[in-house]
């Protein structure tokens, strides 16, 4: 474990992320909230973190380029900037045209971050250690999250919103930590290409190798971020929600760093199945407490829906890389975080407009039928690739 988290760059990596994913995570529940204090609906408020991810989505495409043209540190360092920056923007103007307007720009940095960090995950780290080192910086993501999503909306509600503004300007102090990353990674001698890839793969040919593991994803971030989005509005009574919340973030860490060690040593595509299955029960556990308003389902949910959003989030991190050659991390890291955010964003759509006219459980059932059919895509080729 040590190795993993003091290996070469992986320090400034690591920084960089948790303030990254801390200015994006306090601003997850309350950039709706914002909106919805300007007067905006449910459907207004599901598009703010919609339009978020969904651009976020288009930048992720393009950060390779980025990367090969511009380097690692100053493209990381561009990517910080646009996602805290625009945080202290929102205290001018709670008008949902303003909100969806530094959205954009927001979407533009987290794209640049999430496609940056996963891809150094791979380039600091070896095959035989790959599940451990996503493990760690899947940590350096959750932790933030675990504290301060359930907490921006309470403080924003009942102390005032200008302070969780000012705490997601948090990405500006990563800066250095990128440049520094980007120093390591730039001069970072090549590894060996993973076993099983050839290195002949087209282009074409690994991308559509990525769809699967994408897919997998894109089912529990679907349910995941349409809870994390909506989760103070499905409950108003912050001694509930930011319990609910908390814990499902907490189990989210915990499983994403421990299922990495158990990858590596036994292979992920074993525990694919299991962890979809969790998805649907615990994302339908919450859309039957919301409806029956009760709390202890509610926490269960919570923490079934959270083990099954940490454990695909490793896991289909881990085979994407194992799926291509070195050349091809980076496209790997893209499509991946792809699946990830545009879960989140139609999570946070769908779920909004669905809600707006059926109500929260209906829509959450929804999402629990989506990751249901995610299932044969977890149990194809297993028993080919259960070795590693």
């Amino acid at each position: 474990m040590s190795t993993v988290w003091t290996a070469r760059g992986m320090p400034a990596l690591l920084w960089a992320t948790f303030l990254g994913f801390s200015g994006f995570a306090v601003l997850m529940p309350v950039a709706p909230l914002w909106a919805v204090h300007g007067g905006a609906d449910e459907g207004g408020a599901g598009l703010v973190n919609g339009v978020l991810l969904a651009v976020t989505v288009l930048t992720q495409f393009t950060v390779p380029a980025m990367l090969r043209r511009f380097g690692w540190g100053p493209t990381l360092a561009a990517g910080l900037i646009l996602l805290g920056a625009p945080s202290l923007g929102f205290i001018a103007s709670d008008s949902l045209a303003t909100v969806l307007s530094l959205s954009v720009v927001r979407g533009v940095g987290f794209g640049i971050l999430t496609v940056t960090g996963s891809a150094a995950v791979a380039e600091l780290s070896t095959p035989e250690t790959r599940g451990k080192a996503v493990g760690a910086y899947g940590l350096a993501i959750a932790g933030p999250q675990v504290v301060l999503l359930p907490l921006g909306s309470w403080v924003a509600e009942t102390v005032n919103f200008s302070v969780v503004f000012v705490v997601g300007a948090l990405p500006l102090l990563g800066v250095p930590a990128a440049l520094a990353l980007g120093r390591v990674v730039d001069a970072f001698p090549a590894h060996r290409e993973t076993p099983g890839a050839a290195p002949g793969t087209s282009t074409q040919r690994a991308a559509l190798t990525l769809l699967r593991p994408m897919l997998l994803l894109l089912g529990v971030t679907v349910a995941g971020g349409a809870v994390l989005t909506f989760g103070p509005q499905m409950v108003r009574n912050p001694a509930i929600v930011i319990p609910a919340l908390a814990l499902m973030e907490l189990t989210a860490a915990i499983f994403r760093w421990w299922i990495g060690g158990v990858a590596d040593r036994f292979g992920a595509e074993r525990f694919l199945a299991p962890f979809v299955l969790l998805t649907v029960i615990g994302v339908g556990g919450i859309a039957w407490a919301i409806h029956e308003q009760s709390v202890p389902v509610l926490l269960v949910g919570a923490i079934l829906l959270g083990s099954a959003y940490g454990g695909l989030q490793n896991l289909t991190l881990v085979i994407s890389f194992a799926s291509v050659s070195r050349r091809h991390i980076g496209l790997a890291s893209s499509i991946w975080n792809v699946g990830f955010d545009l879960g989140s964003g139609l999570g946070s759509v769908v779920v909004g407009a669905i809600a707006a006219g059926h109500g929260f459980p209906k829509a959450l059932a929804v999402t629990a039928v989506l990751a249901m059919l995610t299932l044969p895509l977890a149990l194809v080729r297993r028993g080919l690739r259960d070795g590693r």
